[in-house]
């Protein structure tokens, strides 16, 4: 538990406090605060009162503030704690199928319940303690999102390789009778936790409507890293069409019922399947996108309004885009819908194979540089490139390989420009040139964020 206050924000509510670096947060009101969830719960209030520590003294404070307000203090860490790890050895782990030799951070496994509602990472529920528990009721600390997999606890405990990994089931239970609100996720594995599985798996989450809010069933990763772990194929169309059925008819029933299909299949499954992605009104408010479920759709949408603009007669340079095998038609589509409102786009969209992981991971957020600059090396780019943002570190413009943006740009001789891989107008802006290039958004220090926000699911399209 680190409270040791490191900075105070300038003109902040803390800082017209008196609040000083070095004092230690003990308390706000009558609460001690041991991380970061007390920090932000208790400190909402309306002109709350620090209890503050330092040499041996104590002291409070009356901070004035509006409700909301933060308070404008620092600590040596995100969390005021360290990130607990996991304590699964899930068999499809996609942590577990990297490459060795990469930077420490990308092995890091957290489950850590304070950064699924701060930061919206799944976690298992195995890691909570009954004190832990407790207080996500008190607080009443909603949305949690949980990896679910199956409710099944036998088979739970099998795929988690935890023999406790069953008793989460029961968790989830207390937190819907309290009405806590949980966002589900289900990383389908062929032949394991599919078929019998999943159909038991949706109907006791629906039971658990409406706190469970939602649930997304997304296809397993299989990299070429899976020497020594339970052997797992990734689905063929035939399995993946099957799945999608299974899905959408539990979907159809459960709108019926309750005005909600409840649960999902991400873009992944469909494009696989060889189908063709549901409609936008079809995926209601879109909860899952993290999970990459409507992802393309959306995108799609987007940049169909954002081409009603009248853009003839502007005249962008000329571009290339590159991304992830699953999301390259998609993205053509929106360079030739933009080429026949403008003929002055001049553009180009190369997939990026997946040599460094195989050619199982066609998403683009787990692309490196060095795929990048290998397979676009001497091709027509333009006079600059288009990549999504996922691509690269939380924060920064470092690629999951180390290669930096910079290494990028001189090895291929253009300029790189990230773009929000979610949004269709922020494509068309970028393309279009009608925005400035921005870099990725920095949602954590550097120090702190990367096993925060490494989580292959927010890495999906």
């Amino acid at each position: 538990m680190s409270n040791i206050i490191t900075s105070v924000d300038p003109h902040s509510p803390a800082e017209r406090a008196g609040v000083r670096c070095g004092e230690r947060l003990a308390a706000i009101g009558d609460h001690p605060i041991q991380d970061v969830l007390d920090y932000r719960f208790f400190g909402y209030d309306k002109n709350p009162v620090l209890t503050l520590e330092s040499d041996g003294s104590r002291r409070t404070v009356r901070v004035k503030k509006r409700e909301g307000d933060d308070l404008g203090l620092n600590f040596d860490t995100y969390l005021m704690d360290k990130a607990r790890s996991c304590a699964n050895r899930c068999i499809f782990c996609f942590v577990d199928q990297m490459p060795p030799g990469m930077r420490e951070t990308l092995y890091f496994k957290d489950d850590d319940a304070r950064l699924s509602f701060l930061m919206g990472n799944y976690l298992t529920l195995t890691n909570l303690s009954s004190r832990e528990i407790q207080r996500i009721i008190d607080l009443r600390i909603s949305p949690i999102n949980v990896s679910v997999h199956t409710t099944d606890p036998k088979l739970r405990c099998e795929m988690l390789c935890n023999r406790r990994a069953g008793e989460s089931i029961e968790v989830m239970r207390r937190f819907a009778h309290h009405h806590i609100t949980m966002n589900c996720q289900i990383v389908a594995c062929p032949g394991i936790n599919d078929g019998p599985a999943l159909s038991r798996t949706l109907r006791e989450l629906g039971e658990m409507y409406p706190s469970v809010e939602s649930v997304a069933i997304v296809p397993v990763g299989v990299t070429r890293y899976r020497e020594g772990l339970t052997e797992i194929h990734p689905y063929t169309g035939e399995q993946a069409a099957a799945l999608i059925d299974q899905v959408e008819a539990f979907a159809r029933a459960f709108l019926e019922e309750h005005g909600t299909s409840l649960a999902w299949c991400s873009d992944e499954f469909y494009l696989l399947a060889g189908r063709k992605l549901p409609e936008k009104g079809y995926y209601e408010d879109m909860d899952q996108l993290e999970n990459g479920v409507g992802m393309l759709r959306l995108l799609l949408s987007q940049a169909e309004l954002a081409a009603e603009d009248d853009i003839n007669g502007l005249t962008p340079s000329p571009f290339a885009v590159a991304t992830g095998v699953s999301a390259e038609p998609f993205v053509r589509s929106v360079v030739e819908l933009l080429q026949k409102k403008c003929p002055a786009v001049k553009g180009v969209v190369y997939p990026i194979v997946n040599d460094f992981f195989g050619h199982t991971i066609t998403v683009s957020g787990l692309v490196t540089g060095k795929d990048l600059i290998s397979q676009l090396k001497g091709k027509n780019l333009g006079q600059r490139l288009l990549i999504p943002s996922n691509m690269l570190r939380s924060g920064e413009q470092v690629f999951l390989d180390d290669v930096t943006v910079a290494d990028v740009e001189e090895a291929l001789g253009v300029p790189v420009h990230p773009v929000d891989a979610e949004s269709g107008f922020d494509l068309v802006d970028a393309i279009l040139e009608l925005a400035e290039p921005q870099s990725p958004p920095e949602d954590l220090p550097p120090e702190d964020g990367e096993y925060y926000r490494y989580n292959p699911g927010s890495r999906r399209m």
